[in-house]
């Protein structure tokens, strides 16, 4: 029976480019996407909004990361091809942990905030009538491929080596934060911060996933299924 590997380390240019990287993703990109594709649009006399806008953004995203984390991409490759079952057997396993656990923070989330649904599902459903191979592409692989290698190999990779309690806790509420201030501060109501109960769940499984199986395919793998899931639920 083949073990369970540790995931692969960082290079040094790895933590600090990837760091820099991380903090204009989480921090400024979201506000700042709208108005680099607008300038983009008019440097190329086309109209970069809408699905069109967040295809690039995210396929934009996902080259900065390949070549940021091209060293750490290829050992967790092979870590996954040394015993993919186990990285399957992982996701399996994290996607009913996942639904049993998320539905628990999903009610107290509602029950706190008064905030009706998930927002990354409700934004999913919004995207997903009026593009949908385009959304597909987006939540099934390049979110999940680009968030996977920065709140996992980054972040908790990162700090595994120091504390694997604050690996946890650091991934998983970053993970949770970049899916909620922006409707904070758009919607200037702080109450939408208690909405991260939803995804400090799911961060917990994601990073357990990669412990776990030692590869970020494994926690990719899961992160598409959840979304798939979702988007399934959506239509429904």
């Amino acid at each position: 029976m083949s073990k369970k590997k540790a995931p692969p380390g960082l290079t040094n240019l790895e933590r600090f480019g990837g760091g820099v990287f991380f903090v204009i993703y989480l921090l400024l990109l979201p506000l700042a996407a709208g108005p680099l594709l607008r300038l983009a649009g008019q440097l190329l006399g086309r109209r970069l909004t809408g699905n069109l806008g967040s295809v690039i953004y995210y396929y934009t995203l996902f080259a900065v990361t390949v070549i940021l984390f091209h060293s750490l991409l290829a050992k967790t490759t092979r870590r996954f091809l040394d015993n993919p079952a186990l990285a399957l057997k992982t996701a399996c396993v994290g996607m009913v942990a996942h639904y049993g656990l998320c539905e628990l923070a999903s009610r107290l989330g509602k029950l706190l905030a008064n905030r009706g649904g998930n927002l990354n599902d409700s934004a999913i459903a919004t995207q997903i009538g009026s593009a949908p191979h385009m959304t597909l592409l987006i939540v099934l692989f390049l979110a999940p491929f680009v968030e996977e290698t920065l709140f996992r190999g980054l972040v908790f990779g990162g700090l595994k080596d120091r504390s694997r309690l604050l690996a946890y806790a650091a991934s998983c509420a970053l993970f949770a934060l970049l899916h909620v201030w922006q409707f904070a501060v758009a919607g200037r109501d702080p109450a939408y911060f208690l909405l991260m109960l939803q995804y400090v769940i799911p961060g917990l499984v994601l990073a357990w996933a990669y412990e776990h199986a030692g590869t970020l395919w494994a926690s990719i793998g899961l992160h598409a299924g959840i979304n798939a899931l979702s988007v399934l639920s959506g239509l429904l």
